[in-house]
């Protein structure tokens, strides 16, 4: 099974379907992971209450962009306060595997950019992906 979620995670890094930038946007919001380099930046349209669409763009590692095209595919369509609600487990089962802790930093850059980005906060930090 976990060679099932390796092939999505490689198929997702190489072939992103939500990379890119939306303009206009009504949320925008980017950050990146100094230990490693990666960076994440979201942007959003919403409606005031549910997402619209998505976008994500950066660099870096399989599991950073991975995860980001994976998070922003399942949010699509949510409400604002579920988005809010996402936690690192909801990431963890997106990616189906096991990761060590400098491959978890990764792997949830993209949802500490989605939550600061949600709650309107100027920085993210680790306490939003809890």
């Amino acid at each position: 099974m976990e060679d099932l979620y390796r092939e999505i995670i490689i198929e997702h890094y190489k072939n992103p379907t939500y990379r890119g930038h939306l303009d206009p946007n009504d949320i925008q919001f980017e950050d990146d992971n100094p230990l490693c380099g990666d960076h994440i930046e979201i942007t959003l349209r919403t409606d005031g209450e549910k997402i619209l669409d998505g976008r994500f763009d950066g660099k870096g590692c399989a599991i950073s962009q991975a995860s980001a095209d994976l998070l922003i595919e399942n949010i699509i369509g949510k409400s604002i306060e579920e988005v809010k609600n996402l936690s690192k487990q909801d990431i963890l089962n997106l990616l189906g595997i096991e990761l060590g802790p400098v491959r978890l930093k990764c792997a949830l850059l993209s949802l500490k950019v989605l939550k600061a980005g949600v709650y309107g906060l100027g920085e993210t930090n680790d306490q939003l992906v809890e």
